[in-house]
């Protein structure tokens, strides 16, 4: 191995090594300004979000195109790749094709916004989190079991999805409870409401006059009567999904003791087994009568 391949060989080890530090630098400095003074500026950290994942790819193209213009073995070979564009461009372009659409479809919801980072999704398929990173190929989703789900740009974007804090986070949430057809309806309209409206999380959204006219901040209604139960709902407004979920969860509970205290009863369906001989047997029964 002679000197100037050797001095080649160091100066592509030092040209990616710059590449890296910086490219770690810059990630490092983009990240703590995102998470700084994002909020204080009162601006949407995903655009810096999306800068800060593009930084690596800017200098590593960069790099690769100073090592190919200083090395003349590679400068040859570029100069080659260069003639024959023509057919490298269609090779690259059926390579890359996914690759691209995942970039362009970035881009839109950059600019779209139909999801900023923190925001809390939800899919068609029921897979459900926070959104963590938007990056040039792919999307990363944090979701409530603390696990990552990666979804191509290409694909997201194309997704039904629900968004819980796209402009007003309060949820109003809805809890259904059944009660027997030999409960009291009134008695556990109130036992539900009064178990909603004592509770912490719920927020009393009535206007000054609906709590002069003594309105309930939390309406429950009769939906439906079913085969073993008297359905009912209550619409409770409260801060954001993940506070719903909790007084749903903490509201489930209370109602039930409430429920078991005051004599109101909570259906379950009975049912009625025959066995073929006894059958036999009565029938046997009835003819001797």
């Amino acid at each position: 191995m002679n000197k100037e391949t050797i001095n080649y060989i160091i100066l592509v080890a030092i040209t990616l090594s710059i590449a890296i530090i910086l490219t770690l630098i810059l990630r490092k400095i983009l990240s703590l300004f995102i998470s700084k003074f994002a909020k204080k500026l009162k601006t949407d950290p995903t655009n810096f979000s999306f800068i800060k994942n593009s930084v690596g790819f800017l200098i590593y193209t960069s790099a690769i195109i100073f090592i190919f213009f200083k090395i003349p073995f590679l400068k040859s070979i570029g100069t080659a790749l260069f003639a024959g564009a023509g057919i490298l461009a269609v090779i690259v372009g059926f390579a890359s094709q996914k690759a691209l659409a995942n970039i362009i479809s970035g881009i839109i919801i950059l600019i779209s916004k139909p999801f900023k980072m923190f925001d809390v999704i939800e899919f068609k398929d029921g897979q459900k989190g926070v959104v963590e990173e938007i990056t040039l190929r792919h999307t990363i989703i944090k979701d409530y079991e603390n696990r990552r789900i990666i979804i191509p740009n290409s694909i997201i974007s194309e997704e039904t999805i629900i968004n819980s804090s796209i402009q007003d986070e309060k949820i109003r949430k809805h809890i259904e409870f059944s009660i027997s057809y030999d409960s009291d309806i009134d008695k556990a309209i109130e036992i539900i409401r009064d178990e909603a409206q004592k509770h912490p999380l719920t927020i009393d959204s009535r206007t000054k006059q609906e709590k002069a006219n003594n309105k309930p901040f939390v309406v429950i209604r009769v939906i439906s009567l079913s085969d073993f139960s008297v359905d009912l709902k209550a619409y409770i407004l409260t801060s954001d999904n993940d506070n719903a979920f909790v007084l749903k969860c903490d509201l489930l509970k209370s109602v039930k003791q409430r429920f078991d205290k005051e004599g109101i009863e909570i259906p379950f369906p009975y049912r009625t087994i025959v066995y073929k001989k006894d059958l036999k047997d009565c029938q046997k029964t009835d003819k001797k009568t």
